[in-house]
This record gives structure tokens, C-alpha cells and sequence, in this order.
């Protein structure tokens, strides 16, 4: 009986023998690849740093001074936004909790739009950048109308226009305009509805305002409820302001919610996003436009006491 050929054995060297080697083309080296336009950028900063010094006068201030707090006092860049929310809610909202939410919402996306199809690719659906324009622009100057409502400017253009171009009255023998001031006080800021709303009002006795009928809303003590000094602690007393409440965390929440459901609902209706990747690139982009309008409002125009105005960093010639 013949015996079985035994199959052909790969030689010993061919065996063991790695992967072929790249050719040089198909190689990034650190040096050159990579050192030299290191190198390149590091020079073409350092010549524009110095074109700048030269050419711009910029504000050369005191030498830094820890007991000395300048005015204003901003966060770095990336930070402006959260300071921006700063101002607007409850430091606790906007410092903390916002930005928690922020980044949870941020990786749940990959969650929420679980559709393998066009998976990987950057706007590939039919809709994408129609959703990434709306969503930008709604984002962007949707942010800036809320600041400015805000910060009482709707009232302070009311004002303005008023006086130049409303009805003049003739009273004893003087032109006066008939509108001269914002005719509801507490809805110039979220502040003056804070303090200002005839229910929950403080009395005032020179401007012969009286208290509003639910002014005690102002100030409710919970010491009996928040009994610290059972676990220990130093007693502690504590009150809370439904007014503030609302104001600075009922308010901002309804409105960071709200807004981009609404936004969303209107999308939908007009067959703008009918997926959910067409929804999540709508909400992403109006983060990012969002985010980017806090930024430059919080750099460029937030002046002395962040007051809302034109802010620079340069000297006055």
C-alpha cells in the first residue's frame, strides 16, 4: 500500500518570519515628519507674537497684586461661557449641574441614535447640513435675544425709541414725550421680576410702594426642618426665596428644556429632521452655536462689573 505524500512543509524561515517591511513612503517618522513642522509652526508664532507686540498697543498693568482683584475678572476662554451662565441663574445651576448635564446628554448620543446605516460618516444623510444651519442659527442668535431680554435691553430700547420718536405731549407750555420709561417694571430683568412682581414685592416707604400680599414668599425659614445640630454640626439656619426660585432656576431650567423641544417639534412639523440622527445633528449644532455665542459675549462684551457693553483689552491712544 503506498503511503500518503505528506503535503509539501513551508520552510522553517518563512515561517517565523514577521510581516514585510514598509517601504519608506509608507512611514511617518518622527524626524522629519514630524519635528520640522513642529519647528516650522513654533517660528511662524513666535514672528507673528512679536509682529503683534510691535504693532498693537496693548494695556501693560501693575505687577500681579493677590489682595488686588481686577475689574473685570474673567475665567479663561474656555471657561467664559460657564461664566457668562453665571450670570443669568443660580451659581449652582450654571457652575455645576448645567455643565454635569451637559456632558452626560453629549454621550448619550451614541445611545439615542443607534441607526448603523451611514455610520461613521460626517453629514451624510440627506438633511444634515439643513439641520446644521437652523439648529446654528436659532442657537446663536436665539442665546443672544435671551441675554439681551436679560440684561433689560428690550427695555432700554423701548426707552430710547420712546423718547425719540413717541408721542409728544405739550404739558405747561414744554414738549414731553408721553413714554418715557418701561411701563412694567418687573419685566424689564429676571431680577426685577425677582423683586419687583406685585405679589411678592417688598414695601417701600419712600417711593410709597406697598408690600405685595405674598411678600412673605421672600423669606421662609426651615430651621426647625434642617436640624444640624443633631448630627453634631454647628446649628444652621436656613431660609429659602421662591421668588428667587423661580426667577433664577425655574426660569433658566424651562428655558435651556423647552426651547430646543420646541425647536425640535418645529422641525419635525415643517419634515426638516424626521430621524434621529437629523434631531441629534440639529440639538449638536445649536449646542456648539450656543456655547460659542456664550464665549463671545463673556470676551468681548462684558465690561467693567461684566456689565453688557463693548469690552477691550487695549490701551486707549
Amino acid at each position: 500500500m503506498a503511503a500518503a505524500q505528506p503535503a509539501q512543509a513551508q520552510p522553517a524561515s518563512e515561517a517565523v518570519r514577521g510581516r514585510m517591511r514598509r517601504q519608506r513612503e509608507e512611514e511617518l517618522l518622527v524626524w522629519p515628519d514630524l519635528v520640522f513642522i513642529e519647528f516650522i509652526s513654533a517660528v511662524v508664532f513666535t514672528v507673528l507674537l512679536l509682529g503683534l507686540s510691535v504693532m498693537v498697543n496693548a494695556v501693560l498693568l501693575d505687577q500681579a497684586n493677590p489682595a488686588v482683584t481686577p475689574n473685570p475678572s474673567k475665567a479663561p476662554w474656555y471657561f467664559l461661557n460657564l461664566q457668562e451662565l453665571l450670570l443669568h441663574m443660580n451659581p449652582a445651576l450654571a457652575g455645576v449641574i448645567v455643565p454635569t448635564i451637559a456632558l452626560i446628554a453629549l454621550g448619550a448620543i451614541p445611545y439615542w441614535d443607534n441607526d448603523h446605516e451611514g455610520q461613521g460618516e460626517w453629514l451624510a444623510t440627506p438633511r444634515a447640513w439643513a439641520n446644521v444651519w437652523v439648529g446654528s442659527a436659532v442657537g446663536a442668535l436665539g442665546t443672544l435675544l435671551l441675554i439681551f431680554v436679560d440684561d433689560g435691553q428690550h427695555a432700554k430700547w423701548y426707552e430710547y425709541f420712546a423718547n425719540k420718536v413717541g408721542v409728544v405731549a405739550n404739558i405747561d407750555g414744554k414738549a414731553n414725550p408721553l413714554f418715557h420709561a418701561f411701563p412694567v417694571q418687573w419685566l424689564r430683568t429676571t431680577r426685577d421680576f425677582q423683586n419687583f412682581f406685585p405679589l411678592w414685592r417688598h414695601a417701600d416707604a419712600n417711593a410709597g410702594i406697598a408690600a405685595g400680599p405674598l411678600e412673605w414668599l421672600n423669606e421662609i425659614k426651615l430651621d426647625g426642618l434642617m436640624r444640624t445640630d443633631l448630627l453634631g454640626l454647628p446649628k444652621m439656619g436656613m431660609t429659602i426665596s421662591v421668588p428667587e426660585i423661580i426667577s433664577q432656576q425655574i426660569i433658566p431650567v424651562t428655558m435651556m428644556i423647552g426651547l430646543p423641544c420646541l425647536l425640535s417639534l418645529f422641525a419635525y412639523k415643517r419634515g426638516l429632521s424626521l430621524t434621529k440622527r437629523d434631531h441629534m445633528i440639529l440639538q449638536f449644532s445649536g449646542f456648539i452655536a450656543t456655547y460659542v455665542m456664550l464665549t463671545i459675549v463673556g470676551t468681548y462684551f462684558r465690561g467693567e462689573g461684566l456689565l453688557l457693553g463693548p469690552y477691550t483689552i487695549f490701551a486707549e491712544k
